[in-house]
């Protein structure tokens, strides 16, 4: 075994968190698609199953594994999923308007989903090796390039959210290693300007405010340079950006903002969530008595709007329910990683974290809609084979750093 002292409890909270959400996710997938037209969707919970099971495999694999062979694989595993998205270009499975999968026949393989990992061990072992400062320009310039390669070929896919979570992974990774708070609001500054730059006014403004942020804090002649140069290529090549975007994606944005814009088109998802999560009240309708899910007005159901069934038929405390037990696993990873001693895995834990966290805000808060829809799944629940082995990939690296915080 990895592991050299006694079974932890929080290793074992852990455990049963990730059981807990994994039952949840069976029982909606279940009232999800018990009723679906034609039928072809009513097995799925038992494919689910499925894919628990061998999640459950993969989990104990990772825990038994070392983390310092991942540390010396680091490089090898971003090398592969470099070559992995490059070959997407040319052998991956078209669908839903985007090239994501590799058709296995038996399994379509999202290499984009195990990206997130590879991304971040490859991150977390340039950081912990690092003798540089958390503000050294070289040290943010070389993390911004490992992340920026697999982000810019999986926006190609296009994928938006996926690249959102990587570029989520360095920011928060970065921070814990000792970038200070001041330097991450620099850092992140291109999206802002990116946000502005379709009104000149705005544009302006926020150059007058980040050129007083590099007066006051002086972070020397050539990271300023470089932070002006990059707000100002990032404004300027937004607007280019944004008609390069598919259609599908410009119009999530547009609906995001206004889903009355095509209430029986690209807003009717959105639209149908909200009464569904809304109707449910407090208690909710009980389980297979959610009528939007039922009678199918609720379209992916039991992918990524796979909340909004819980809203509906197990009201706001059942939605609370997930929610506390996310929290418990982001709670107790974050403490992992304040006293595990290995820097490498210290990191791991946090982008792990990371990873779970923005993709339940991000999702939860589609269903609500107060976040755009990405096509981001919610972990442990939202149906779907990659999404559940990643997500016990995860949490077998917080149960691996739990059981061995004392190696160094």
């Amino acid at each position: 075994m990895a592991f050299k002292g006694n079974i932890s409890g929080s290793a074992i909270l852990l455990l049963l968190c990730g059981l807990a959400l994994s039952a949840i996710s069976v029982i909606l997938i279940f009232s999800a698609t018990n009723t679906a037209v034609g039928g072809q969707d009513q097995g799925l919970y038992i494919k689910q199953m499925v894919w628990i099971m061998l999640s459950l495999v993969v989990f104990f694999v990772v825990v038994i594994l070392p983390l310092r062979m991942h540390e010396v694989l680091s490089y090898v595993y971003y090398f592969i999923l470099i070559a992995l998205l490059v070959a997407l270009m040319f052998y991956g499975r078209y669908g839903g308007g985007s090239q994501r999968w590799f058709d296995l026949g038996f399994f379509h393989f999202q290499p984009s989903e195990m990206g997130k990992v590879i991304v971040l061990f490859a991150l977390a072992r340039y950081l912990s090796y690092s003798k540089k400062p958390g503000e050294h320009f070289r040290r943010l310039i070389f993390s911004g390039i490992l992340v920026l390669i697999p982000t810019a070929l999986v926006l190609r896919q296009p994928d938006l959210g996926t690249s959102l979570v990587f570029l989520t992974i360095m920011l928060a990774v970065l921070f814990f290693s000792g970038l200070p708070a001041v330097y991450l609001l620099l850092v992140i500054s291109p999206v802002f300007s990116m946000l502005t730059s379709f009104h000149p006014i705005s544009w302006v403004v926020l150059f007058a405010i980040l050129i007083a942020l590099l007066i006051i804090m002086r972070p020397g002649a050539v990271m300023s340079s470089a932070i002006i140069v990059i707000n100002l290529f990032v404004g300027m090549i937004t607007p280019l950006l944004w008609n390069r975007l598919a259609d599908y994606q410009k119009l999530r944005i547009k609906i995001f903002l206004d889903p009355g814009l095509d209430p029986l088109g690209a807003g009717y998802q959105i639209i149908q969530s909200k009464i569904a999560i809304g109707s449910g009240g407090l208690m909710g309708k009980g389980f297979l008595a959610g009528t939007q899910t039922n009678l199918n007005y609720l379209p992916v159901r039991h992918t990524d709007f796979v909340f909004s069934v819980m809203g509906e038929e197990f009201g706001f405390v059942g939605g609370v329910l997930i929610i506390i037990l996310m929290a418990a696993i982001i709670f107790m990873g974050l403490r992992t990683a304040m006293r595990v001693r290995n820097r490498f895995a210290s990191y791991v834990c946090v982008g792990a974290v990371t990873i779970l966290f923005f993709q339940t805000v991000i999702n939860i808060g589609m269903t609500l809609g107060l976040m755009p829809v990405t096509g981001l799944p919610l972990h442990f629940v939202s149906y779907g084979g990659s999404s559940m082995i990643l997500s016990w990939i995860l949490l077998g690296l917080l149960v691996n750093a739990e059981l061995n915080w004392q190696e160094y």
